[in-house]
Order: C-alpha cells, then sequence, then structure tokens
C-alpha cells in the first residue's frame, strides 16, 4: 500500500515505542501522590476517586504516544487499618511487547494500589 511505513508493518515496536514499567510507575506515582495526598479514607467517594485516577493514569500513558498499545488499568483504595492486601491478576500476552507496572500509596488514612497494563495490538 503506498504511504505505509515500514513500522505500520512491523511484528514487533522498535525500543524506543515499546512500554517501559519505570516509565509507567513514575506515571503512576505521580498521579497516586497528586490525587491522593491530602485525601482522608471515605467510603462513599473511594469509587469516584478510583475512576478518576485510572482515567488520569491513562491519559497519560497515552501521552506516551507508543503505537498500537493498548492500555488496562487497575485501582483499588481502602481504609488503612494496617492489615496487608494482595492482589493478583492472570494474562495471556506476550512478554517480548507487554509489561505491567504498579505502584502502591498510603498515607494515615488510605491505602490505593494502581497496577497498569501495556499491551501490543498486533
Amino acid at each position: 500500500m503506498a504511504g505505509d511505513t515500514a513500522q505500520e508493518h512491523a511484528l514487533r515496536p522498535q525500543y524506543k515505542d515499546s512500554f517501559h514499567p519505570a516509565q509507567a510507575k513514575e506515571i503512576l506515582k505521580q498521579v497516586l501522590e497528586g490525587e491522593l495526598k491530602d485525601k482522608t479514607y471515605n467510603p462513599e467517594l473511594t469509587s469516584q476517586w478510583c475512576r478518576a485516577i485510572a482515567d488520569e493514569i491513562k491519559k497519560r500513558l497515552k501521552e506516551l504516544n507508543l503505537p498500537r498499545y493498548k492500555y488496562v488499568v487497575n485501582v483499588a483504595i481502602a481504609e488503612q487499618r494496617g492489615e496487608g492486601i494482595r492482589i493478583g491478576c492472570r494474562c495471556f500476552w506476550d512478554s517480548d511487547t507487554d509489561a505491567s507496572a504498579q505502584e502502591v500509596f498510603m498515607n494515615e488514612s488510605l491505602f490505593c494500589s494502581a497496577i497498569a497494563f501495556g499491551v501490543y495490538l498486533y
């Protein structure tokens, strides 16, 4: 096809166009701190906060302009009671192109876990 680039037909992204977990982790950290640093746990508002945080993370990941990447973002907020939490997930993906990043934010009142998945669309 006329005008197509080699990147459009590549089976794998170039390194510069790949999802880098360290870069994504920094975005997660910035968003969580920016959104939650002054918040006190409120069970009536956590659903709204989770949605807003996930949307902001996804927006910031999209601003990286990584061609053909799709993003899945999961955010959970709970009251800080000194308890632990384990979050697990299972995915079927290509470890050469797909990756994830996670970050946890805590203050005296709440904790938040955020996970971002970058999945290359073939």
